[in-house]
């Protein structure tokens, strides 16, 4: 050891903002130099003699720039064009191991890359393997000419019409928790019992008003034409005399009965709209419904149909204290809506 390398050893050793380790290891070197054995190094540093034979060595070879750690790991991977597109066409032909998608630490593996090369590729090109979405295509002949009817009502309604969406949300269940419910409390979410008691079903009827957002709502032990037609008694009779009323509504079988057509012969100025066939999405009160879903059902503890009943006007009620309507547009009007191929 010359002096020189001494000297930055002990500089090492006295320096408070150098890495620990680093100075564990100058130690370890200036204990050898200075004659100690190797059983008395392993006292004072609490270390192996694999450790004191790697520093020692390290020193001798390289000198104090030995003592630095180095990592023998892979060859550095750059990220070239080539290996993107390796990384895309994996990702799309997704995986053989009998999983659906694939994670970007299971792909690195299976490619021989980082994960986080993986990741980069997958953020460039908006890859994401873990989302799925699903969707509903149409096969009804009419769909442009009846989407269009609809959407009119919804972007230019007429001046002294009423436009409703109506749908109803059939067999809710009336389900009561057989253990208490916990409250929230800091750092605990609300708990409820695994068990639950079904207290019998019901069926909801909302008319929503495209116009300044009311819903008008009513329940019914059974899904029924008969229900459905006296839902809609209820309704125009809310409305003034004369005016006349579109009703939006989907393609269920009771919507079609004799009774639904006797219904519109006694009343002239109702006029049923049909969504085209598996889109009612174009209906604006299912909006509304997954909304009542979220706010009252999903959590809601009902002791019985009444008591369900109940809790939904209510819900209803405080609702239509600020009602909200629905503002459709189209972000690209060139883009129009075409029946599924």
């Amino acid at each position: 050891m010359t002096p020189e390398q001494q000297s930055q050893l002990e500089k090492l050793v006295r320096s408070r903002r150098g890495r620990v380790e680093q100075t564990r290891r100058a130690r370890c070197v200036l204990f050898v130099a200075e004659g100690l054995t190797w059983a008395e190094v392993r006292e004072r540093l609490d270390c192996t003699d694999s450790y004191i034979n790697r520093w020692t060595k390290r020193f001798a070879k390289d000198g104090v720039a030995g003592l630095v750690s180095r990592y023998r790991g892979s060859a550095r991977r750059t990220l070239t064009g080539k290996l993107a597109a390796k990384i895309w066409n994996a990702t799309r032909r997704g995986p053989t191991d009998g999983t659906t998608h694939w994670s970007t630490r299971r792909l690195a593996k299976h490619l021989g890359v980082s994960h986080m090369m993986v990741a980069r590729v997958w953020a460039q090109y908006e890859l994401q393997p873990h989302r799925l979405e699903r969707y509903m295509a149409s096969d009804d002949p009419e769909f442009e000419a009846k989407a269009a009817d609809i959407l009119g009502l919804y972007l230019h309604p007429p001046q002294h019409a009423a436009v409703f969406c109506v749908d109803e949300k059939t067999a809710i269940q009336a389900l009561d928790r057989l253990d208490p419910v916990l409250p929230l409390s800091p750092g605990r979410a609300e708990r409820h019992g695994f068990e639950y008691r079904r207290t019998g079903t019901l069926s909801l009827y909302a008319a929503f008003n495209t116009r300044n957002g009311e819903v008008f709502g009513s329940t019914a032990e059974r899904h029924t034409s008969a229900a459905f037609v006296a839902f809609l008694t209820e309704l125009i009779g809310r409305q003034p005399p004369g005016r006349v009323i579109h009703i939006i509504l989907d393609n269920l079988s009771a919507h079609k009965t004799h009774l639904v057509r006797d219904f519109l012969a006694a009343h002239p100025t109702v006029r049923l709209h049909y969504t085209p066939t598996y889109s009612s999405w174009l209906n604006q009160v299912e909006l509304w419904l997954a909304k009542l879903e979220r706010d009252v059902i999903a959590r809601g503890v009902f002791t019985s149909p009444r008591d369900l009943a109940k809790k939904l006007l209510r819900y209803i009620r405080h609702y239509n204290t600020a009602p909200r309507p629905v503002h459709w547009t189209y972000d690209d009007p060139t883009r129009r809506i075409k029946p599924a191929a």
